[in-house]
């Protein structure tokens, strides 16, 4: 294994301890909420340094699909905050 990977690799959990807390003990729930945006971010880029890591494509398919699905969750949660509804009636 690379050293460059496993300081990656550290630094990435190091990120998701401080996240989990933040996500736990966030104060509003808009903070959770960039907290748990800010979890799906670092999934992602973990995917893709796995997927060189590793040097198979499908991690690279499936980081995306995880990040557009985070956009998704990102923006309903943000308007379900808002407004307090999913969608307009």
């Amino acid at each position: 294994m690379n050293i460059e990977l496993m300081l990656f690799a550290v630094g990435y959990a190091f990120l998701a301890v401080l996240l989990l807390f933040r996500l736990a003990k966030g104060p509003t729930a808009p903070d959770r909420m960039v907290a748990g945006d800010s979890m799906d971010v670092l999934v992602c880029c973990a995917m893709v340094l796995y997927s060189l890591y590793s040097g198979r494509g499908i991690y690279l398919d499936i980081a995306i699909i995880c990040a557009a699905l985070g956009i998704v969750d990102t923006m309903l949660v943000g308007r379900y905050l808002e407004k307090g509804r999913w969608f307009d009636k």
